[in-house]
């Protein structure tokens, strides 16, 4: 999985995402530090919202930002957005009410719905052989893991020395320097618009990502992955604390050891999975993701039952399985848009399965914490059947492989 890195540019680009991250994850505690600053016993009102504000961004901002920057050079629009991110970062230590903070999160994640998808982008066009293409989608998601997982033992360590606020500090630093990489790096040129396209009026560029998504047979299956991945992955990260309080009496370090294993099983998959493309379509390899964490869920529910440390040994093996599905099913989407669409229009569509993925979530996040209040086990339930029906939605609308006629080589 490491050829890949021998690439310079890429090499460059990946170790700028990697500090992206990073950044990005010494900001969510530094957040939630500044919320509990401005708001006292109001916080969690006040995460929440920069939350929800978040993922509105992602899903309406990054279609219209792709429209936007189009025909900029994939250079620049990476380098001002992280140069956005890090004027932003420098200004949130300095606010003085939470009507500024949201503020400033909000063109925070707008900047963040312009990079990423842009990131996404440029990653085929840079590595074009599909096999090292593989290998970096599985890089970024083990890059996005293990943000989960080290940035708040890191951001623990920093407070040890600094006080909370200044982790806005090592946010902007993190994006400063993704910047530099990125402004380092030889980016090719995207594709340019078939003259058909060239002409296309600005809300016919917005919605354009999304129309091809629909028109095209595996992407519209990537619709519905999209929706039992979220399914299954909303009970795991929103209930994961209360499986460990309420089921089994723990505290914050049994509520870490779920959440950990929830990420060593997609850390697992990310490690094997460029060989397993090797050998296995993509269909077979997504649909057996969502088959894994769709019964990785539902049979949390009954885990659940079973009290002691054995149980919560089985909630966590459930918790990687669920990990383990997850990076299964969602990591092979980049070949399968890279593969799907021409160059020139692969910047809109992952502006579009970026919003699109995110719009799952900020349907799927809210429901598994008001099905939490009814009994975690029902939630699970619940969250399991949403995603099996998402997943059939999937296997039907995905095409199977063409089979190979007789007496062809394959």
């Amino acid at each position: 999985m490491l050829l890949v890195l021998r690439d310079r540019a890429y090499r460059r680009l990946f170790t700028a995402q990697v500090v992206s991250l990073t950044g990005t994850g010494l900001a969510t505690v530094a957040l939630g530090l500044l919320a509990y600053d401005l708001a006292g016993a109001r916080a969690g009102v006040v995460l929440g919202t920069v939350f929800a504000l978040k993922m509105l961004a992602y899903v309406a901002l990054a279609p219209v930002a792709a429209a936007v920057v189009h025909r900029l050079p994939s250079r620049a629009v990476l380098v001002g957005a992280d140069v956005v991110r890090v004027v932003v970062v420098l200004g949130l230590p300095v606010v003085t009410s939470v009507a500024q903070v949201y503020a400033l999160v909000l063109v925070l994640q707008a900047a963040s719905a312009v990079h990423t998808p842009a990131y996404q982008a440029v990653v085929p066009r840079l590595v074009a052989d599909e096999r090292r293409y593989t290998q970096a989608l599985s890089l970024s998601r083990l890059a996005e893991d293990l943000e989960m997982l080290l940035s708040p033992v890191l951001a623990a360590a920093l407070l040890l020395v600094l006080p909370g606020q200044q982790l806005f500090l090592g946010t902007a630093a993190g994006f400063a320097v993704s910047a530099a990489l990125v402004a380092r790096t030889a980016v090719p040129a995207g594709a340019a618009p078939a003259p058909e396209d060239a002409g296309l009026p600005f809300g016919a560029r917005v919605r354009r990502g999304a129309v091809l998504m629909v028109r095209t047979p595996s992407l519209r299956a990537v619709l519905a992955l999209d929706l039992s991945v979220a399914s299954a992955g909303a009970f795991a990260l929103v209930q994961y604390v209360a499986v460990a309080r309420e089921a089994y009496g723990g505290g914050e370090r049994t509520a870490a050891l779920l959440l950990a294993a929830l990420g060593a099983g997609s850390l697992l998959v990310a490690v094997l999975l460029p060989r397993v493309l090797e050998r296995r379509p993509e269909r077979a390899v997504v649909l057996g993701g969502l088959a894994a964490l769709t019964l990785g869920t539902a049979a949390v529910a009954g885990g659940l039952a079973v009290r002691g440390t054995a149980g919560l040994l089985l909630v966590g093996a459930l918790f990687a399985l669920v990990g383990a599905g997850w990076a299964a099913a969602e990591t092979p989407v980049g070949r399968v848009i890279a593969r799907s669409v021409r160059p020139a229009d692969q910047p809109a569509v992952f502006a579009a399965q970026f919003s699109l993925s995110h719009a799952c979530w900020l349907v799927t996040y809210p429901l598994a914490g008001v099905l939490g209040a009814l009994g975690l086990g029902r939630a699970a339930l619940v969250l399991a059947s949403l995603a099996a029906v998402a997943a059939a939605v999937t296997a039907a609308l995905w095409p199977r492989p063409a089979p190979v006629a007789a007496g062809v080589a394959g």
